[in-house]
C-alpha cells in the first residue's frame, strides 16, 4: 500500500476527520478534501527535494528524527503534534513555494490560506512520521531515501 493511500484511509477515519476540523476551523467534508489535495503536494515536494544529493540527505535526518514518531493511533498524534515542527519541515519542502501552494490548496478547497496552514502544520509531521516508521523498518538498503519513497509513494504522482 502507498503512503498516500496508508494515511488517507486513517485520516478519513471520522474522529481523525473531527480532530482535524476542531484546529482548522473547517468542516470534516471540507478537511477531507484539503486533505486529498494536501498529501500529494507534501508528498511530491519531498520526492522532488530527494532528487538532490543535499535534499536527500536532509530528508534522511528528518526521518531519523522521526522514526519514532508514535503514529500507530493516529487520533492521539494528531492531538499532541509539534505544529512548530510543522511549519519548519513546510518551510524546508516548499521553500519559496510556502505560500503559492497554499493558497492555491485553499483556493481549491474553498477555505482560508490559514486554515490550510494549519492543517499542512500537522499533516507534514504524520507524513514524516510516517516514512520515519518505515525507513526503520526497512531491510536492504536503507539509507536510499529516494527507493523508500519510490515504494511508499507508488503511482500516484502519475495520476
Amino acid at each position: 500500500m502507498d503512503i498516500l493511500t496508508m494515511i488517507t484511509n486513517q485520516l478519513n477515519d471520522p474522529k481523525a476527520l473531527e480532530q482535524l476540523s476542531k484546529t482548522t476551523g473547517v468542516k470534516p467534508s471540507q478537511t477531507q478534501q484539503l486533505t486529498q489535495e494536501a498529501l500529494p503536494a507534501i508528498l511530491a515536494a519531498l520526492q522532488q527535494n530527494a532528487t538532490t544529493p543535499g535534499g536527500a540527505k536532509s530528508l534522511n535526518k528528518a526521518l531519523e528524527e522521526h522514526k519514532d514518531d508514535q503514529i500507530e493511533d493516529i487520533l492521539k498524534f494528531l492531538k499532541n503534534v509539534d505544529t512548530n515542527d510543522g511549519a519548519k519541515i513546510l518551510q524546508h519542502i516548499f521553500s519559496g513555494r510556502n505560500e503559492a501552494v497554499q493558497a492555491d490548496l485553499a483556493n481549491k478547497a474553498g477555505v482560508q490560506k490559514n486554515q490550510v496552514s494549519s492543517l499542512l502544520t500537522q499533516l507534514a509531521p504524520l507524513v514524516l512520521g510516517v516514512l520515519g516508521n518505515q525507513k526503520k523498518t526497512q531491510t536492504g538498503k536503507q539509507g536510499d531515501v529516494m527507493n523508500l519513497l519510490g515504494g511508499m509513494l507508488g503511482g500516484f504522482l502519475k495520476r
